[in-house]
């Protein structure tokens, strides 16, 4: 069996093009154009200007494109089109061309794609869909795609590609180079070969350095590395990507849970998983959940609108406390002109600790052996910026609005807001992943309820107390 990552050796020959450069503006334009023609698209011409065009630069091309434009595209280069595109799409756009290209096409396609980008197609489409394209693939690349939709979405089974090079331990270098030289099955690019005993169980790996450094008469598994890292098919995409970034691994070989062989997964694979999730993190500190750009007007408001609703709410909880000590900002209206500074600077700090330990969450470095520690550690930073913004803030306020008690009032409100809010930005995130709740999208409403109660409590009451 054979493995066969994609090839991004290409080179960029439109510059920007993922920001919709001047240049790929200008080309997709162009298509659009030739696309558009009266008598339908001029193949000859929309070939001409996509020729020069690397693969990840194409799928820049059809994520500006509409679905529509993107179709006829795909359909009028026909079999110039190279299909490893598809797997260089942004999500929403690929799911999207899944969805109307022809049947047809889409098994031509699969059949040519890994199995890992091959499931990425058409893992969101109707069921009777998708094994109506899977049933006219050959037998054996139906075997391997099926064998990927075993498993879970975000699951090391679904991430591997099911191609593979495995040779017998007893086999010499020269039996294994001369099986090289006449296999018709082998791929484009690969650096490593697998042991397997005759179950599939994995005894080892050689790479193809110390394999053509190697006599001919030397046997395979004299110069296999045996402390092989695996994967099992079943563990989480972030568990295997943390693993690739600790061990410095290239490729890892994915087992069941009989121990056997059953795929590979790839470091460009993994790269795509990091990415994923670190959008994934960031998306959710903002309360937008997995939305993209081709997203319905519907679909996006149905995932921002639950947070700002809840927002609202943490709003008026807020202007509550404001109300309760109405009778003292309309004695001092220097209060309603300092007061959104306190909650502002606990809401800005408290974000910054809650980024920083949500992103360590993620990544698997703060749990429950360092978080006292870490805890402790916010806790001081949190009082040392109080203290210095509060010194800086005291004086403005002397000097703003002449009185020394005023200044000493929100200076204490300050420090005592930084470090509630400190506290907040880590205990947050914290309990809700001890909960197994996932932390980041709740933790940023939650924070900045707690910086702008406390914040405005905290002075309001410290001036309500001074004003008698």
């Amino acid at each position: 069996m054979t493995d066969n990552p994609r090839d991004t050796s290409q080179q960029t020959a439109v510059g920007s093009s993922r920001t919709g450069g001047t240049a790929t503006a200008g080309l997709v334009r162009a298509i659009s154009a030739t696309l558009d023609r009266p008598g339908g698209p001029d193949a000859a011409a929309v070939a001409e200007l996509v020729e020069h065009l690397s693969v990840p630069e194409l799928a820049d091309v059809l994520d500006l494109l509409d679905t529509a434009s993107a179709v006829a595209l795909i359909e009028t280069l026909g079999p110039k089109f190279d299909v490893d595109v598809l797997s260089e799409l942004d999500e929403g756009v690929r799911d999207q061309l899944s969805e109307a290209l022809p049947n047809e096409l889409l098994a031509v396609a699969v059949a040519e794609l890994d199995t890992n980008d091959a499931a990425y197609l058409l893992q969101n489409l109707e069921e009777s869909e998708r094994k109506e394209i899977i049933e006219r693939l050959p037998k054996e690349d139906r075997a391997a795609l099926e064998r990927n939709f075993e498993y879970d979405e975000e699951t090391a089974g679904r991430l591997m590609q099911s191609e593979y090079v495995a040779v017998a331990p007893f086999w010499t270098v020269g039996q294994v180079i001369d099986h090289f030289r006449v296999a018709d099955d082998l791929p484009e690019t690969f650096s490593e070969i697998l042991v397997v005993d005759p179950t599939y169980r994995v005894l080892g790996a050689v790479g193809l350095s110390m394999l053509v450094r190697t006599q001919r008469d030397v046997e395979v598994h004299a110069i296999m590395n045996k402390d092989l890292h695996t994967v099992v098919a079943t563990q989480d995409q972030e568990e295997v990507a943390r693993e690739f970034e600790r061990y410095d691994l290239m490729s890892a070989p994915v087992v069941d849970e009989n121990e056997r062989l059953v795929g590979v997964v790839t470091v460009d694979d993994v790269v795509d998983v990091i990415n994923e999730e670190a959008e994934e993190d960031m998306k959710a500190l903002a309360g937008v959940g997995d939305e993209s750009l081709t997203d319905k007007v519907a679909s996006t408001v149905s995932s921002r609108l639950p947070w700002l609703v809840v927002n609202l709410g943490t709003a008026i909880l807020a202007s509550l406390v404001i109300e309760a000590f109405d009778a003292s900002i309309e004695q001092m209206v220097a209060l309603a002109v300092l007061m959104p500074i306190v909650a502002s600077m606990g809401g800005n700090a408290g974000t910054q600790t809650m980024t920083v330990t949500v992103r360590a969450l993620a990544t698997n470095k703060l749990g429950r052996v360092n978080a006292p520690r870490v805890i402790m550690r916010e806790a001081i930073v949190g009082i040392v910026n109080g203290a210095i913004l509060s010194i800086i803030m005291a004086i403005v306020t002397y000097l703003w609005f002449g009185s020394q008690m005023l200044g000493l009032i929100i200076a204490v409100a300050m420090v005592f807001n930084l470090f509630c809010a400190a506290l907040a930005g880590i205990l947050i995130p914290l309990v809700m992943e001890w909960l197994d709740r996932d932390p980041a999208p709740a933790s940023g409403v939650l924070v900045t309820t707690i910086t702008d109660v406390v914040g405005f409590f905290a002075f309001l009451g410290l001036a309500a107390l001074w004003m008698g």
